[in-house]
């Protein structure tokens, strides 16, 4: 017997009703529906107080959707109507992934992969300095505080720092192919010896730690089987590194054997060194952080080696954590790494020109107030209110047309998010009006996410000395009067 079809309820303001219902017609739904205007020109400005006051019928559905900027708590609301409610989309146009692959909400605080961030200068800096850097790298994602040596360097204060960081609470490991590091590391409390080779192999039985061990030989895996064999006959935890090169020094042959690593020692736990890749390679490391913890995933490497020495990987460790959260819900869904989590695309969005120029041509045509609005298409920026529609690529060609020369904040407002609509154009990510661009985790010192029960206050550009606190009305039945607000 078959089921019921769900009936869904969307509520929208007069201006998206129209793009709505042919969006609802061309995605020809498995459920049944019905579009509702709520009296309001622009939809985002709905509030679910509005919604309750005005919907006096719910004509019989079993969940209703409401745009996806609409404020205020859903929770009440479902209760005062006795239908689920929930926030759709930001943007009509996204309605189709909303009820795809975009439905599925994955569980991201998973993973397996442990990030071991290495102090790669921790010789020539404080102890209070490399706790500052482990609280920082825990905030972003690593497990294993990774303590490096530096060849030839002295580090007198080896012991005091490893046990500092213990007393502090975090995981340690201790990296130097010197024995003597390895041995005093190991003695005070580390918790993982990088790296360990057949020869060196002894400071295991002196110290708890658990060893990394690496080939003897550069490239030859069978030195490491007779390493691996002891730690197994003697019950030992233990992690092989295989090594990972950099490109054009090996790199391609040294993911073949890590792949024949893996084939050759199944259970054996493993670990990949990602800074020899994102260190050493001169493009974006979101991406490359994705595609090498793809691999950790696909082969079952539950330990990589990160690093943020060169400026340019400075977001590496939080790429990694990030990387490995989408790779683990990917696995255990069994599906593409795709529409989990936008955090690793930094640079572009997936469908950053929701509409074309005609759509925003037609939507502007509706405006009757002058507060401006500003939306990207394929075809650039497009400023407009009632008296006018504007397109350019380059911002300072709207600059005479929008009328602002003698309102210094309202010029100052328009230029910036001019500015965001520019990059956004020019790069291919996603502009909405009076939101700072999504950087997904590269950023820092970003705005928090709006908060959708409340109204967003006014900003600097409207805080005038002298302004009549009634030029401004904020009456969430009313469309905001400036695009400032």
């Amino acid at each position: 017997m078959n089921a019921e079809p769900e009936r869904i309820l969307f509520l929208t303001g007069k201006l998206a009703e129209k793009q709505l219902r042919q969006i609802l017609a061309a995605m020809q739904p498995d459920f049944l529906y019905k579009v509702k205007e709520m009296g309001v020109k622009v939809a985002a400005l709905m509030t679910t107080e509005m919604i309750g006051r005005r919907l006096q019928d719910t004509d019989g559905a079993t969940r209703i959707v409401i745009p996806g900027r609409c404020r205020g708590d859903i929770a009440a609301l479902s209760q005062q109507l006795g239908v689920p409610v929930e926030r759709g989309p930001e943007e009509v146009k996204d309605l189709p992934l909303y009820f795809g692959k975009g439905a599925h909400h994955y569980d991201l605080s998973r993973y397996r992969t442990k990030i071991f961030a290495e102090i790669v200068d921790a010789p020539t800096i404080s102890v209070e300095a490399i706790v500052e850097r482990a609280h920082y790298y825990r905030a972003n994602g690593a497990d294993v505080i990774d303590i490096g040596c530096l060849p030839g360097t002295p580090f007198p204060h080896l012991t005091d720092s490893i046990r500092t960081l213990k007393q502090e609470g975090f995981t340690v490991s201790i990296d130097s192919l010197e024995d003597a590091d390895l041995l005093a590391g190991g003695r005070a409390g580390a918790d993982y010896l990088l790296s360990l080779t057949e020869r060196s192999l002894w400071i295991a039985d002196e110290v708890a730690a658990t060893p990394i061990v690496i080939p003897q030989v550069h490239g030859d895996l069978s030195s490491v089987d007779t390493a691996i064999e002891g730690l197994q006959r003697k019950g030992r935890a233990f992690i092989v590194d295989p090594i990972l090169d950099p490109i054009h020094f090996g790199f391609t042959a040294s993911l073949a054997r890590n792949y024949q690593f893996r084939q050759r020692y199944p259970e054996v736990e493993m670990m990949l060194g990602v800074g020899n890749l994102t260190e050493l390679t001169h493009a974006d490391t979101a991406g490359m952080n994705a595609l090498l913890l793809g691999i950790c995933s696909e082969l079952d490497i539950n330990h990589i080696l990160a690093t943020e020495v060169s400026q340019h990987a400075c977001r590496a460790v939080r790429e990694a954590d990030r990387a490995r959260r989408i790779m683990y819900a990917a696995k255990q869904h069994d599906s593409l790494p795709k529409h989990i989590s936008a955090d690793l695309l930094t640079v572009h969005d997936t469908a950053p020109f929701p509409y074309r120029r005609d759509e925003i041509e037609a939507i502007a045509a509706e405006i009757k107030d002058p507060s401006y609005r500003i939306q990207v298409s394929r075809d650039g920026l497009h400023v407009f209110n009632r008296d006018g529609f504007h397109t350019a690529v380059d911002p300072f060609e709207l600059f005479p047309k929008l009328g602002v020369e003698s309102d210094g904040g309202h010029a100052f407002y328009l230029g910036v998010e001019l500015a965001r609509a520019q990059i956004a154009w020019q790069l291919g990510k996603r502009f909405t009006q009076d939101q700072q661009l999504s950087w997904g985790c590269a950023a820092q010192g970003v705005e928090s996410e709006a908060d959708l029960h409340t109204f967003k206050p006014a900003g600097t550009t409207l805080k005038k000395a002298h302004r009549d606190e009634t030029d401004h009305p904020q009456s969430p039945d009313q469309p905001a009067p400036s695009s400032a607000s």
